[in-house]
């Protein structure tokens, strides 16, 4: 079975390359053989979205991590499949809650069921994590009982909003760095504490991984906004349509500018599709883009210097490319 391209990592060390090509390929594997269930109807729900793909990018930084220890670890794959199916699980959830009809380019499992169906597979697939997790350790049973106490919290915050008199950006920034950033920051530190590489080197690592996740998501904000739909993948301005407060959208909302008037009265909800092109426009040419694209190069800075501090192997510097690509991604 091929291995999922290396995600964003374009001038990799030939070896390094290849490591990862081999241990993505050993996930892929495990990943589809920790779902199998003797009903095979359990067995297709789970595999899902594990069939319709996805950039295995969490994997990948777990493996990439490893690099600093002992990448041939036993521990290593198993950390790796354990993130991609607590990933798999809250897309489950996501889709859900977000009522999406489309996933990875296939039906959601709520569209292709129904709701039920693809919470209860959710629900199957940290179950299936859990089981592997066992064999990991009890330091990594905490670790990913933190993680996942993380997840949730972030999404509840994201649902009740920010309370009264809490600062709107602050609060997105923090719902970031709990949904996004926390699963991609223990992906890092997985690969590194199951490789057997140095407390501190384990440290580094995480915090870097959680930077380079909320950075991540943070270009998503602005791909949402700037791209065309033959760039980005996806329909321009999908955030906006379904009223989501994207960084530059509370740029927007907080400034006091008699300039922004109209695009602050666009911004108070979802934008009908009669006002879409009109919102993006004047969004594109606001300066509430360049304030979220300088919070995303301070969190790809942050990353940056803590991957400084690491060892100077192939690794390291394919980190580093990594956090240019995610600022670079957004043009």
């Amino acid at each position: 079975m091929p291995a999922p391209p290396v995600v964003g990592l374009p001038h990799v060390d030939e070896r390094l390359a290849e490591d990862l090509a081999s241990g993505l390929a050993a996930v892929e594997r495990m990943l589809r053989a920790s779902v199998e269930s003797e009903d095979a109807f359990v067995t297709e729900a789970s595999r899902h979205l594990i069939l319709a793909g996805g950039k295995r990018f969490r994997a990948m930084l777990v493996l990439l991590a490893a690099q600093f220890g002992d990448p041939t670890a036993p521990g290593v794959i198993p950390g790796a499949v354990v993130i991609e199916l607590t990933h798999l699980g809250t897309l489950y959830h996501d889709d859900v809650m977000d009522e999406a009809q489309v996933r990875r380019g296939s039906p959601s499992a709520n569209a292709r069921w129904n709701n039920t169906i693809a919470i209860l597979t959710g629900d199957y697939l940290f179950a299936r994590a859990s089981d592997i997790l066992a064999d990991l350790g009890p330091e990594a049973i905490r670790i990913q009982a933190r993680t996942f106490s993380r997840l949730v919290r972030g999404q509840i915050r994201e649902t009740v909003g920010p309370a009264e008199g809490e600062d709107p950006i602050r609060h997105y920034i923090e719902v970031l760095a709990d949904k996004t950033g926390s699963l991609i920051a223990t992906s890092g530190r997985f690969g590194a504490l199951l490789s057997g590489a140095p407390e501190a080197v384990v440290e580094r690592i995480t915090s870097a991984c959680e930077a380079i996740g909320v950075a991540w998501q943070l270009g998503d904000d602005l791909i949402d906004v700037s791209a065309t739909a033959g760039e980005s993948g996806k329909t321009p301005g999908t955030d906006l349509r379904e009223g989501v407060r994207t960084l530059p959208v509370l740029h927007v909302l907080a400034s006091e500018d008699p300039a922004d008037a109209r695009l602050r009265e666009l911004l108070q909800g979802p934008v009908p599709d009669e006002h879409l092109e009109e919102a993006l426009t004047l969004l594109r040419a606001n300066p509430a883009m360049d304030r979220a694209r300088a919070e995303l190069l301070r969190w790809a800075d942050r990353a940056k210097a803590d991957l400084a501090e690491l060892p100077a192997i192939p690794a390291r510097e394919a980190l580093l490319a990594l956090c240019d690509f995610v600022v670079e991604r957004t043009g």
